[in-house]
C-alpha cells in the first residue's frame, strides 16, 4: 500500500481526509498529541500515528527519518486568528507563519528524498483568505506565502504532483473561533462540510497520473 502523511490530523479536516483516502492508502497520522490521534488509529484498520511538534524543526526531522518512501503529503496543519493591523502583535505574524508556512516548507524538505523515490504528490490546504478582508491580513499574508512555496515547489520538482487546495471556510471547531471572535453566531450551514473538502483532496490525489491537478477552488454554496 502507498503510504500517506497528514498534518494536523486528528480532528476536523485532517481526519477527514485520513478517512477518505484510508482505503487505499497506510495513513501516517500527524499530530504533536499522541493521545489526540488514537481514537482515530483505532478506527482506521492501517493507520499509525506520527508524533511531532511541526514548529519544534528538531523534532520533525527526527520524525522524518523513519520515512523511506511517502506516496502522499498533505499538509493540512495550520492556525487562524484575526485581528487588525493596527492591534495584531508581530508575536502572532510570526505564530503563524511558523505553523501555516516554515512548517510545511521544513518538513517538505525532510521529506523530499521519500517523495522523490514514489513519484510522489504534495497537497497543501492552502484558504479563500487569498482574497483578504478586514482583519485577516496576517493569516492571508501566510498563506499567499504558502501558495508561492507550492508553486516554487512544483517548477523545481517536476517529478513530483503538487497541488493547493483553496476552500472557503469550513465548519470546524478553529471556524468556531474564529466566528465567536467577529461577535457572530454560529451556523454550521454558512460553511464548507469537512467531509466535502476531504473528497476534494481524495480526488486530487485520485487524479490519473497523465493529469497534474495543480490549483483546486471551493466555495460553500448557500442557496
Amino acid at each position: 500500500m502507498p503510504s500517506a502523511l497528514i498534518t494536523g490530523a486528528s480532528r476536523g479536516l485532517g481526519a477527514a481526509i485520513a478517512q477518505e483516502i484510508e482505503s487505499t492508502h497506510h495513513i501516517l497520522l500527524g499530530g504533536r498529541d499522541a493521545a489526540a490521534l488514537h481514537p482515530l488509529v483505532d478506527h482506521l484498520p492501517d493507520a499509525e500515528p506520527w508524533v511531532a511538534d511541526l514548529t519544534d524543526f528538531d523534532a520533525v526531522t527526527a520524525a522524518a527519518e523513519s520515512i523511506d518512501e511517502l506516496s502522499v503529503l498533505v499538509h493540512n496543519a495550520g492556525r487562524a486568528t484575526i485581528g487588525r493591523v493596527d492591534s495584531t502583535p508581530l508575536s502572532e505574524w510570526k505564530t503563524m507563519f511558523d505553523l501555516n508556512l516554515f512548517a510545511a516548507v521544513h518538513l517538505t524538505q525532510q521529506l523530499l528524498p521519500a517523495l522523490r523515490k514514489a513519484g510522489g504528490h504534495v497537497v497543501f490546504i492552502n484558504s479563500g483568505a487569498l482574497r483578504v478582508n478586514e482583519q485577516w491580513s496576517a493569516y492571508a499574508a501566510s498563506k499567499f506565502a504558502l501558495k508561492a512555496f507550492a508553486d516554487g515547489l512544483r517548477v523545481e520538482e517536476p517529478g513530483l504532483r503538487v497541488t493547493s487546495i483553496f476552500p472557503g471556510r469550513i465548519d470546524t471547531d478553529m471556524q468556531r473561533s474564529i466566528v465567536a471572535c467577529e461577535g457572530q453566531e454560529y451556523d454550521p450551514d454558512r460553511f464548507l462540510k469537512p467531509a466535502t473538502v476531504a473528497r476534494a483532496v481524495g480526488h486530487a490525489i485520485r487524479t490519473p497520473e497523465d493529469a497534474h491537478p495543480t490549483d483546486v477552488i471551493l466555495r460553500p454554496f448557500n442557496k
